[in-house]
């Protein structure tokens, strides 16, 4: 998997979406995937995380950072007039320059990754204590703001299939049990829900706090390319456009068991 080139072409996108916006003068799109931002905030949003990201990588830290900060935000002449996420969902059209502020910030993070190997140790909220981690999620979070954005837009194109069937694989391993401990999670009793793209199968099963792929069929079956199965694990399109089969029940328990990104 070439993960920088899949992250150099997620961010262009992104950006490409962006600036058409930008330069529209109409009010900046909602976002539908994230109702709570305009694409305004979602470049926001991602402009930062790739900079805290670049801070980490760059420094090679190995405990948490303190992120409240203003070390992250590159200077620009509106900075101080820029919206703020604080007040998101902010409406009125993109701001001038942001596209120019969000392109500055991935190709710094894209820098920090190809100067860092992979293993170099590097603090993250997951199991894997490596800038590898960082590098993959950030291929991810790229990608799945990309088709927000797109998406924002009428025109989301589907997420890449092997960076998706690497992304669903980690989402089971490191990021779910990330999130069922960091956030409220009911207690899983054995349940199984198996994804299936065709040509891969992942089956998680949940018992108490723990989540582990295993291979054995599940309760509850949703089949569908591994684009949309990432994204119906990212919480962008609901199972509904997948093919759902056996246990609906356990489908539902998922949700609770699982927090949402």
């Amino acid at each position: 998997m070439e993960w920088l080139t899949c992250f150099q072409r997620e961010v262009a996108a992104f950006e490409d979406a962006l600036r058409r916006s930008e330069g529209s003068g109409d009010d900046a799109p909602i976002v539908p995937t994230c109702p709570q931002w305009t694409i305004t905030d979602l470049a926001l949003h991602l402009g930062y995380v790739h900079r805290v990201v670049t801070w980490l990588v760059d420094k090679r830290l190995t405990s948490p950072p303190d992120v409240k900060g203003t070390q992250f935000q590159v200077a620009h002449p509106d900075w101080e007039r820029w919206p703020s996420l604080d007040s998101a969902p902010n409406h009125g059209p993109v701001p001038s320059g942001l596209a120019d502020w969000f392109a500055e910030g991935s190709a710094a993070l894209h820098d920090a990754f190809r100067d860092c190997d992979p293993a170099t140790p590097v603090w993250t909220w997951t199991a894997d204590q490596t800038a590898g981690f960082w590098q993959r999620i950030q291929v991810t979070e790229a990608a799945v703001h990309r088709w927000d954005a797109q998406n924002a837009l009428g025109e989301a194109a589907p997420l890449d299939e092997e960076h998706a069937t690497h992304a669903i694989t980690e989402h089971f391993e490191l990021l779910v049990p990330a999130w069922r401990h960091l956030r409220p999670a009911e207690d899983g009793t054995g349940e199984r829900v198996r994804l299936t793209d065709g040509h891969h199968a992942w089956t998680a099963e949940f018992t108490g706090s723990d989540t582990r792929l295993i291979d054995a069929p599940g309760d509850v079956e949703l089949a569908g390319t591994s684009s949309d199965l990432l994204l119906f694990l990212w919480n962008r399109i609901p199972a509904e456009r997948l093919t759902v089969t056996g246990d609906r029940t356990v489908l539902d328990r998922y949700a609770k068991i699982v927090p949402p990104v």
